[in-house]
């Protein structure tokens, strides 16, 4: 490992560079990723279908997994719920009826899978089930190894595996209520890395689309592979933390449809992800993404524009 000491320095300097003001700089990666297969083939499209169209309440859960031992990954799991839609989460309500697509969810540097609840609860009211880990060394609290986020597309991965196997678990609240085969990844800032990971170094051939929110290709590439899924990219050209031209250029270099909503005034969080009408553009616009790229519902794909227009606060870049 140490022989490999200047690809791992320069490693450390990019995504210490890419994402300064979130974490400081720490020892590097357990291992090297992978490299990624050269192929990319046609998305098979999910069957067309129709994405519920009342909002559900919203259930809440916690998840104790621990990859190798030494990398706890206490997960929260939002879903559609029974009861009053519009109430706060209610913590281990009863499932809703049908099968719920899934999306596993990646934090920021310093942060936690609660940060972005005003967000995730949202899609879960839509109709997904959240999956949201909170990394072993870039959550909040933890000792913010930044090279860690390289490590995290196989914790991404294998939370899915867990989370997915309840579908089919004896007992289990969410027992034949996922959609095992319509998957996406998303995730925030050095999430965000994480989340093109999942698409770069880290293949994760189950997933069907990603969402990347101010996010990067620093330490990940962008060296899309594997089957085609469907991208939706969210920037704030203001962003303080991660240019918008980096994530233009991770953007840039996706080969598969793909949409990107850009923030005029958006910040590297704030505007991004708080309340107010951003925050009502990239939920309502990112709900849109989900329901047409798991769910096969075309109507929900000609929604998009409207979605993302609303005066000043955003433009849609849309090749779909």
């Amino acid at each position: 490992m140490f022989r490999r000491r200047t690809p791992v320095l320069l490693t450390a300097a990019l995504l210490v560079g890419g994402l300064a003001g979130c974490s400081t700089p720490a020892p590097a990666p357990t291992a090297a990723p992978p490299t990624p297969p050269k192929a990319t083939t046609p998305a098979p499209r999910v069957p067309a279908g129709t994405a519920p169209a009342e909002a559900f309440a919203v259930g809440v859960r916690q998840l104790k997994l621990n990859r190798g031992g030494d990398r706890p990954l206490p997960v929260t799991l939002w879903y559609p719920a029974r009861g009053d839609a519009g109430a706060a989460a209610q913590r281990d309500a009863t499932v809703a009826t049908g099968r719920f697509p899934v999306v596993a969810f990646s934090h920021g540097l310093d942060g936690r899978p609660a940060d972005y609840q005003a967000l995730l609860t949202r899609w879960a009211a839509a109709g997904f089930v959240v999956a949201a880990p909170t990394f072993p060394h870039t959550g909040k609290g933890t000792d913010g190894s930044v090279l860690d986020v390289l490590n995290q597309p196989a914790d991404v991965s294998y939370v899915l595996d867990k989370v997915l196997a309840l579908d089919a678990r004896a007992g289990d609240p969410l027992r034949g209520r996922l959609a095992t085969d319509r998957v996406a990844a998303a995730g925030h800032s050095a999430g965000g890395v994480t989340t093109i990971g999942l698409f770069t170094t880290g293949r994760d051939e189950r997933l069907r689309a990603g969402v990347v929110l101010a996010g990067t290709g620093l330490g990940v590439g962008t060296a899309f592979a594997g089957t085609a899924a469907p991208q939706l990219f969210v920037h704030g050209r203001a962003d303080e933390v991660v240019d918008y031209a980096a994530g233009k250029a991770a953007y840039d270099a996706v080969p598969w449809p793909k949409a990107m909503l850009s923030l005029p005034r958006g910040d590297h969080g704030r505007a991004l992800l708080g309340d107010g009408a951003a925050l009502r553009v990239v939920s309502d616009t990112t709900i849109e993404f989900l329901r047409w790229s798991l769910y096969g519902d075309e109507a929900a794909k000609g929604r998009l524009p409207a979605s993302a227009a609303r005066g000043d606060i955003a433009t849609l870049d849309d090749r779909l």
